[in-house]
């Protein structure tokens, strides 16, 4: 079973991106295994862009597998050490919103309980103060379930690759349809 394969059938279009450029991250298929993860063409890390969706697909992960999630995630902050208490907040994030992670695909929306359209793509945004630290890019998620783009803050190492610094798509996002007993 895929990653996505058990979330309700109807499409609805997702928020617009904002920001002065935006790159699709397409992924062409979704990996099963870390090594999976580590040998997809955007694990190369080359951008902020590459570094923001995989991190958005690292934590979908987290439900089906956590430790599986942290392993990923860990590859994504590169010579960052990671603390117990972020694992704990992430843990902590995914008590009731296993869902979260999903609505930064396209097509995942509360009307469809965030279940993503295919090809599976992640808008990344930048702006104007993208840049605006020596060696840093925030980049900007949009959600299917928030009116506003989450950040997304990534470091560029000695070795070129971009490297994840801070997340903040763990936010809360409207619940899913689904769960709406008025609906």
């Amino acid at each position: 079973m895929g990653l996505f394969d058990n979330i309700g059938q109807n499409i609805a279009k997702a928020a617009q991106p904002t920001g002065n450029r935006s790159v699709d991250i397409v992924f062409a298929s979704l990996p099963d295994t870390y090594e999976q993860f580590v040998a997809m063409p955007q694990a190369a890390l080359s951008t902020p862009f590459e570094t923001a969706a995989m991190t958005v697909l690292a934590l979908c992960f987290y439900p089906q597998d956590p430790e599986l999630s942290k392993k990923m995630y860990t590859f994504l902050s590169g010579p960052r050490i990671i603390n117990a208490a972020e694992f704990q907040f992430i843990k902590e994030r995914f008590y009731d919103k296993d869902y979260v992670p999903r609505s930064y695909f396209h097509g995942a929306v509360p009307a469809n309980d965030y279940k993503p359209s295919q090809p599976y793509t992640i808008t990344v945004c930048e702006n104007p103060y993208t840049y605006q630290n020596a060696g840093y890019a925030k980049v900007y998620i949009p959600s299917g379930g928030s009116d506003n783009p989450r950040p997304i803050v990534l470091r560029n190492a000695k070795d070129g690759k971009w490297y994840l610094w801070e997340q903040f798509v763990l936010v809360d996002v409207r619940p899913p349809e689904s769960t709406n007993p008025w609906a």
